[in-house]
């Protein structure tokens, strides 16, 4: 997609930061397994910036085998320290047994048989916010929603998922569409929000 026009200042000039503005942040997205990623690899990011986490995907997906619940939730202490060393993640204690406490929760959803999408996107009735701020200085750093969200995955035992970490995510993932008014991108995202088949499965 060719952008034309003035796009959400938060991108800047970074090539790898201005791809992911154009072609990833606020589509929706409806898969469980991508779902579960993204919200992991925002919680990675609390305290730093996103460009800092975007830059490691790679190096999270290959660490932690494709974001495989399955598999992650087998991790043992050797496994751990040794995700602890490496150099292509953040090495946090804390963040990387997130990620294995964030799968146990992401499973239990497929134990009982839900749909990890569908419980998200109930959050905002199953339809994207089609927001419209004028500046980045209008754009809240968390909503209602979020603060909801927030506190219904706590419960279901996750964590690194306070409401402004989940609002960032809800924005990633296109359950709002917070592209700037007059953003290029922002047209192309909220047609995407009119051809999608809710509740998903």
């Amino acid at each position: 997609m060719t952008v034309d026009g003035e796009r959400c200042g938060w991108c800047g000039t970074d090539p790898l930061y201005v791809d992911y503005h154009d072609h990833v942040w606020g589509r929706p997205v409806s898969d469980d397994q991508t779902l579960f990623e993204k919200l992991c690899l925002d919680g990675q990011q609390a305290g730093l910036s996103w460009i800092t986490i975007l830059r490691k995907q790679a190096s999270y997906e290959a660490a932690f085998d494709g974001f495989d619940a399955e598999k992650i939730v087998r991790y043992d202490q050797a496994r751990i320290e040794s995700l602890l060393q490496n150099p292509g993640i953040i090495r946090n204690r804390l963040k990387v047994e997130s990620i294995i406490r964030n799968a146990r929760g992401f499973l239990a959803f497929r134990e009982q048989d839900e749909s990890f999408s569908e419980f998200l996107w109930g959050f905002v009735g199953h339809r994207p916010a089609q927001n419209a701020w004028p500046s980045m200085a209008d754009v809240p750093v968390y909503t209602p929603e979020a603060e909801a969200l927030s506190k219904a995955l706590k419960k279901r035992g996750f964590n690194f998922v306070g409401p402004t970490i989940v609002y960032a995510f809800m924005q990633a993932v296109g359950m709002v569409n917070d592209h700037l008014d007059g953003c290029p991108v922002r047209e192309p995202c909220a047609r995407m929000a009119e051809g999608l088949d809710f509740p998903v499965r």
